[in-house]
């Protein structure tokens, strides 16, 4: 513990030294931590948090972000954002997180600017480093900072923080933009997001709070906690009922359980083969 208060401790220091900032603020478990560190070591006065509402972001997360603003004491504000307006990104590319951040960026970078903020700062962490991150690169383009990941601190870390602050996101699961579950190369469109929105909305209802709805096609290939692979399969007439009336033709259920950026893992089979054909 006296390992994390120490990067804590450097944490507030980096912030100092950055004066007046604009936090890219998700409401979620790192953005969260970054804007309360960020209001202790600037004030409120020196510090604006920056929500994008758009359509691959749920309007309960958008909701609970400005909830979390207001009970932090921080200045705060939604602005719209449209991630399938940005050319090439309905393609749903590789890289398509690259171009997210910088619809992202292109908005905070010019409001900072205007109002007299010295720096962006969003909530990219040491755990970022061993993932597949192009948001990570347009950020450093566009000289947007990562204060949590300069510190090195890692998500673990982060929630124990959290905790210790009593920040209600200390346990809050893990959350990815709506695109995310949707397979690299297949097109992403307005009425597959909202399918997924819908789906995910009803299994959280039913109490499966780590939860995502991958969606290949018509398919819904739903993952949970590995721990709760069993409840899911006891709901299991209800869930393929609702999801099929949501839409969905088919619906399975994830036996190896929830793990973050799972649809990464054809992604890395594709590079993987094709570094041994170069070879």
């Amino acid at each position: 513990m006296e390992q994390i208060q120490e990067k804590y401790t450097q944490l507030g220091d980096r912030l100092r030294k950055l004066g007046k900032v604009v936090v890219a603020f998700s409401g979620g478990v790192d953005s969260t931590l970054l804007l309360h560190a960020a209001i202790e070591a600037l004030g409120p006065v020196n510090v604006l948090a920056i929500t994008a509402d758009s359509e691959t972001y749920p309007e309960r997360e958008r909701d609970e972000a400005i909830r979390l603003a207001k009970e932090l004491g921080a200045a705060h504000e939604v602005i719209p954002t449209s991630e399938l307006a940005i050319p090439g990104y309905a393609d749903n590319p590789a890289n398509r997180c690259y171009f997210c951040k910088q619809e992202l960026f292109s908005h905070l970078i010019p409001i900072a600017q205007k109002r007299g903020y010295d720096h962006v700062v969003f909530g990219a962490i040491g755990d970022d480093l061993g993932e597949h991150r192009p948001g990570l690169q347009a950020a450093r383009e566009r000289g947007v900072l990562a204060p949590l990941l300069e510190v090195g601190l890692m998500k673990l870390e982060i929630r124990q923080l959290s905790r210790q602050f009593g920040l209600k996101t200390w346990d809050k699961p893990s959350f990815a933009c709506l695109s995310s579950r949707i397979p690299y190369g297949e097109r992403i469109t307005l009425e597959k997001l909202s399918m997924i929105d819908q789906a995910e909305a009803f299994l959280m209802q039913l109490g499966f709070r780590q939860v995502r709805v991958r969606q290949h096609d018509k398919l819904a290939r739903i993952e949970v906690a590995s721990d709760h692979l069993a409840d899911i399969v006891a709901v299991a007439g209800t869930v393929a009922a609702k999801l099929k009336e949501i839409g969905y033709t088919y619906v399975s259920v994830d036996l190896q359980g929830y793990r973050s950026g799972s649809l990464n893992e054809a992604l890395n089979e594709t590079l993987t083969a094709q570094s041994g054909q170069g070879a």
